[in-house]
């Protein structure tokens, strides 16, 4: 569906060579939400904007449905441009214009007859949930609202693609999460691949099928998100799913105690989340264990859980518990 192959993006400023991308590839799956997380300045957004090409590469492809982009002329890339719809962090909305205008502009601009257009236009705010809203203003609108309409424009042409640059940083949680479920829908209802890029792992936890971490303009770890989220292999990774929960007062633990017991953490997945796994192996190994920090919650539509315990036992015991739990099937790692 989406390929980008070696894509670099060189900026020439005061005589200076600033590279934003450095040789990036990306494979993203007709029908997949793909999410690209990254703090600011990590390029994040220079990589988004090539894919319709609003950033041109310095060099490397981009292909959708194998057509080469980057080798059409303007007015063939502009009639490819029309398939991929776009929602922009701060809207990007007509002020002078009402929801409904708001909705039918890119609409008007490609000729459609006007009976269409208000067949498309009701449908649509249908589907974003603002009938009641047509005839407002932006002012008139919370950012909540303000960015389904900018979903519902970005959807208008019947696009094959719908790029999210930060569509939610600009919002509270509850909003977040309430925009997150309309592109889940949209996603399901309409198979529209959808490539988005944030700051926030919660955004990628939520929605995503596919994950690619970028930091200073590379990609330094891509997959599905259940294996980059439960086992993350780069320093950038860690940092955000840390921010997902507390740290562990390790140090503190260990003065207590006097020694430095044994840390595990366990890794629960799919439907082992909900089994009582834990209890029926101490229940014959005889080890006892302290719950130092638990989760349980989803990665899209996969429950998972991770729980920080210290085993109490004989060393015996504890290494023939954590080896009956790698057999189950439970990823143990040993954390001291």
């Amino acid at each position: 569906m989406i390929q980008l192959q070696n894509i670099s993006k060189h900026y020439l400023t005061n005589n200076r060579q600033t590279i934003a991308l450095n040789a990036v590839s990306l494979h993203v799956n007709k029908g997949e939400i793909f999410g690209i997380i990254g703090h600011s300045g990590a390029g994040k957004s220079t990589l988004l904007r090539t894919i319709n090409l609003l950033e041109r590469p310095s060099s490397g492809q981009v292909l959708i449905n194998n057509t080469e982009f980057t080798q059409l002329n303007h007015t063939e890339l502009q009639n490819k441009r029309r398939k991929i719809g776009m929602i922009f962090q701060h809207f990007n909305l007509l002020t002078s214009a009402t929801v409904e205008k708001n909705i039918a502009f890119p609409l008007t601009l490609a000729g459609m007859p006007k009976n269409q257009i208000q067949a498309r236009v009701n449908e649509l705010l249908t589907l974003v949930g603002l009938e009641e809203h047509r005839n407002k203003y932006p002012s008139q609108l919370s950012g909540g609202q303000k960015q389904r309409v900018g979903i519902a424009r970005a959807l208008s042409a019947d696009p094959d693609i719908l790029l999210c640059d930060e569509a939610t940083s600009a919002l509270d949680p509850l909003t977040t999460n309430s925009i997150l479920e309309l592109l889940a829908e949209i996603n399901r209802k309409f198979g529209i691949t959808i490539v988005l890029i944030t700051h926030e792992m919660h955004v990628i936890r939520t929605i995503c099928d596919k994950v690619a971490v970028i930091h200073a303009g590379q990609i330094v770890e891509q997959g599905l998100v259940t294996e980059v989220f439960l086992k993350p292999q780069h320093r950038v990774t860690q940092e955000f799913i840390d921010e997902l929960s507390d740290p562990i007062e390790w140090s503190n633990l260990r003065n207590q105690q006097g020694t430095s017991p044994h840390l595990v953490k366990i890794t629960f997945l799919g439907e082992q989340t909900y089994l009582p796994l834990l209890s029926e192996i101490i229940s014959h190994t005889g080890v006892t264990f302290s719950i130092m920090q638990g989760t349980i919650s989803r990665l899209k539509d996969t429950p998972y859980g991770v729980l920080h315990v210290i085993f109490h036992g004989e060393e015996r015991a504890i290494e023939q518990t954590i080896q009956e739990l790698k057999i189950r099937g439970l990823d143990v790692e040993v954390m001291q």
